[in-house]
């Protein structure tokens, strides 16, 4: 197996003192589409923060074995102000500055690839519209675009399905699928049922994290890793409903 992009190991992290993860340990590898399920306040979002390097923690380590990552992010539309005066393309272009290049102009080819995203995120003629006037749904299509222009190693998204349409959920898990042929993906959501045809590992997330190497959960193995989620299968799979843990 090749070497692992991210390294967690021994991971307490929090805010204010608090430990909100304790004694994490995660690998995470080239072209792994990693689910990460697990309840509110489990941890889920903090450990995408300490992966970004936006959350440094109380202990432990995160190593980057093969050198750190170009990492790609997709934040919850909620935690987003998008009334700023900058268009949809401006937007998905600005995924291109990096702190010792921010400052160069853009070439021709960028401009050609934030067109070609704004297309393949179905985005096609509002690539000039201010993103004040987006929809929910339609400005999640832009921050996607946005976070893989650059061509990210590692994409972490944190419940992109929240607020996209239902037009553009079956294109969008479509569309991981694609990009996970050249990038790892990490993947917040509440909904494993629906994205556990495209996972191939999983992690609950509950205060500690429980990797499961493959995208097959059951009743018992959430229990055993005290992960109280509802999970529903759809498509030919009989549907399955879980309870909460004790």
């Amino acid at each position: 197996m090749s070497k692992p992009l991210v390294s967690i190991q021994n991971l307490t992290a929090g805010y204010n003192g608090t430990p909100v993860l304790k004694n994490v340990n995660l690998d995470i590898h080239p072209k792994d589409f990693l689910g990460v399920i697990g309840p509110n306040g489990g941890g889920k979002t903090t450990l995408s923060k300490v992966l970004l390097g936006i959350l440094n923690p109380f202990s432990g380590q995160v190593s980057f074995p093969s050198g750190r990552p170009n990492i790609g992010y997709l934040p919850q539309v909620s935690q987003i102000d998008h009334s700023f005066p900058v268009t949809v393309k401006e937007v998905i272009l600005s995924g291109m500055a990096r702190p010792k290049t921010w400052w160069k102009p853009l070439k021709k080819e960028h401009k050609e690839k934030a067109d070609y995203l704004i297309n393949k995120t179905g985005l096609s003629g509002l690539g000039n519209r201010p993103v004040g006037q987006l929809s929910g749904g339609q400005f999640q299509r832009a921050l996607l675009a946005r976070a893989i222009i650059n061509e990210p190693q590692l994409l972490v998204l944190d419940e992109p399905d929240t607020f996209v349409d239902r037009s553009f959920e079956g294109e969008l898990y479509t569309l991981l699928e694609e990009l996970n042929k050249t990038m790892a993906i990490f993947l917040i959501s509440h909904d494993i049922g629906t994205i556990s045809s495209l996972v191939k590992t999983i992690a609950c997330v509950n205060g500690t994290l429980h990797y499961h190497p493959s995208n097959v959960l059951t009743a018992d193995v959430l229990k055993v890793y005290n992960c109280p989620i509802d999970l529903i299968a759809h498509g030919p799979v009989p549907h399955r409903v879980l309870k909460d843990h004790e």
